[in-house]
């Protein structure tokens, strides 16, 4: 009966300590359980977030991949205007050394004096004429030239207003061979000298129309035409 007893003692012992044992570990596992299950829920979120964002990433990178091409096109076309620029400026530079260099060389090689009215630097018809016949002559043949072109008034005004007027009569002449003979800009160098070296002593009207004027000059380098220059002197005189 003893022994009985006794058996039945330990396998009460037993359940109880199994029960005790299994609560042990429900309280250790079932935290870490949920923790489990949170990160993996949150891990799904991030998912399904990564998954909508990516339309947006693509359309950024579709934009970023134009960019750049705009960029890449700019650069090209900065690099091109660039390599132009530095080709203008030699050959500004050649001709300005070539002129330095054979300042000598250049003579006169056709001129006239275009007027103007009174406080005004627009062209009149007579003066575009006289500047179609000055340009369509021995521009049009010579390789190694270059244009004076120098402006004017009258004594009437401040000599401030005066010499702004005279350039913009300068100016005037240097558009309309521009535009109208194809003449390039770097060849024609443009001054106002206001009412500085008059013709005469604006005594009279006529005087002062006759200071009212843009002196323009052509000035040649070419070797024939300084036999031609000669020749046309001589059979003047």
């Amino acid at each position: 009966m003893r022994r009985v007893l006794g058996v039945m003692f330990a396998a009460s012992a037993l359940l109880l300590g199994g029960c005790a044992t299994k609560k042990y570990v429900a309280q250790r596992v079932d935290p870490i359980n949920a923790k489990v299950n949170e990160v993996d829920k949150n891990q799904q979120n991030t998912q399904k977030q990564l998954e909508g964002d990516e339309p947006k990433i693509s359309a950024a990178d579709e934009k970023a991949t134009s960019a750049d091409a705009r960029a890449t096109d700019a650069l090209g076309r900065a690099d091109a205007a660039s390599k132009k620029t530095d080709q203008v400026r030699d050959q500004l530079r050649s001709e300005l050394n070539d002129r330095i260099a054979n300042l000598d060389d250049y003579k006169s090689a056709g001129d006239v004096t275009v007027l103007f009215k009174f406080n005004s630097a627009k062209l009149t018809d007579e003066g575009k004429q006289q500047l179609d016949r000055l340009v369509s002559g021995p521009v049009g043949s010579l390789k190694r030239y270059f244009i004076a072109i120098q402006g004017f008034t009258d004594k009437t005004g401040t000599p401030e207003y005066n010499l702004a007027l005279s350039r913009r009569r300068a100016e005037a002449v240097q558009t309309y061979l521009v535009a109208q003979h194809n003449v390039p800009v770097f060849r024609m160098q443009i001054v106002g000298l206001g009412k500085d070296k008059p013709v005469n002593d604006e005594k009279t009207r006529d005087d002062r129309e006759k200071n009212r004027r843009v002196e323009v000059i052509i000035f040649a380098a070419d070797g024939n035409q300084g036999a031609q220059n000669k020749s046309s002197s001589s059979s003047q005189r």
